[in-house]
């Protein structure tokens, strides 16, 4: 039998309650009711998603990797899956790889957007202009799909040909449109002097036949060829041809007079003088265009003599 010290005993549920009273208790009692009791509002907590769910896919540091070096990652795996191989080095990539591979601010060498053709994307790595933006400039390939080279004209005149301001008189001098580039040549140190405006190669004497009829023009043009003329470029004949008449109005300067070449060319034996063009005249084919080296273009009989400036 049991003693009486070893009965059990019996108490209520509102008084065990009560003997376990602890102020903490008490306000996890408040938390828990609050979330049930009605008309007392508590965040609810979002389960979180199933490993299959994109929500919860995350990139690895590889395909951060692939990302930073190709443009594009591989897919994300859904769910787990299991290594088929250990890491190697071009699965396994650090931080510092990856920061490695972060661009930085170069305003030095940076584009700005005016830079970048309309409509085009690019990175942007200048301060204030930073990260993927796009392009604003005009595409002169479609919206201007010829440049005129600048006439070179920077001062203004009046009818009397007195120098006068530029400003609002609507000249050439005023506007200078038209494309420039600097240096304009490149002395090419073979007998050659490449135009870097138009990317023509001009023979760098311009006098070395002396005044021929227009078909002896055009014949001293088409057999020039190295060891001539002072070339050293290797040329062979055919290599080169009697410029037409554009081209040989792309050299003229009207800043300049006599003759009307950019200031600072590198060309020798320049004539103040007329040049035969490969372009016959239409109005009568019995003439060819010829160009003056003070700034003019005209015309002359091909069995006239003149100057002649090969190019290629």
């Amino acid at each position: 039998m049991l003693s009486q010290k070893s009965k059990p005993t019996f108490v209520s549920l509102k008084q065990a309650l009560r003997s376990i009273y602890r102020p903490g208790l008490v306000l996890l009692g408040l938390v828990v009711c609050a979330g049930l009791w009605p008309g007392v509002a508590l965040a609810q907590l979002t389960p979180p998603s199933g490993p299959n769910s994109p929500s919860s896919q995350r990139p690895t540091l590889n395909q951060v990797y692939e990302k930073l070096t190709t443009g594009s990652a591989s897919p994300t795996q859904s769910g787990f899956v299991g290594p088929t191989s250990g890491p190697s080095s071009t699965t396994m990539h650090s931080l510092n790889d990856l920061m490695a591979l972060m661009p930085e601010v170069d305003d030095t060498n940076c584009a700005q957007p005016s830079d970048v053709i309309d409509g085009q994307t690019y990175w942007g790595l200048c301060s204030g202009e930073w990260g993927y933006l796009t392009g604003t400039a005009a595409d002169v390939e479609t919206e201007w799909p010829v440049q005129l080279p600048a006439s070179g004209q920077t001062d203004c005149y009046d009818v009397a040909g007195d120098p006068i301001s530029c400003a609002g008189t609507g000249q050439d001098g005023e506007y200078q449109y038209g494309v420039a580039t600097s240096p304009r040549f490149t002395d090419n140190n073979d007998g050659t002097v490449t135009d870097n405006l138009t990317g023509l190669i001009w023979l760098k004497n311009a006098n070395c036949f002396d005044s021929r009829t227009w078909e002896q023009a055009l014949s001293d043009a088409n057999t020039l060829a190295s060891g001539t003329c002072g070339l050293s470029d290797g040329s062979i004949s055919g290599d080169w041809r009697l410029s037409n008449r554009k081209e040989v109005l792309s050299l003229i300067d009207y800043q300049q007079a006599f003759a009307s070449l950019p200031i600072g060319h590198p060309f020798t034996s320049v004539t103040n003088n007329t040049y035969w063009t490969s372009t016959t005249r239409l109005y009568d084919e019995s003439t060819a265009w010829t160009v003056h080296l003070a700034g003019s273009s005209s015309h002359g009989a091909k069995t006239d003599t003149h100057y002649l400036w090969p190019v290629r």
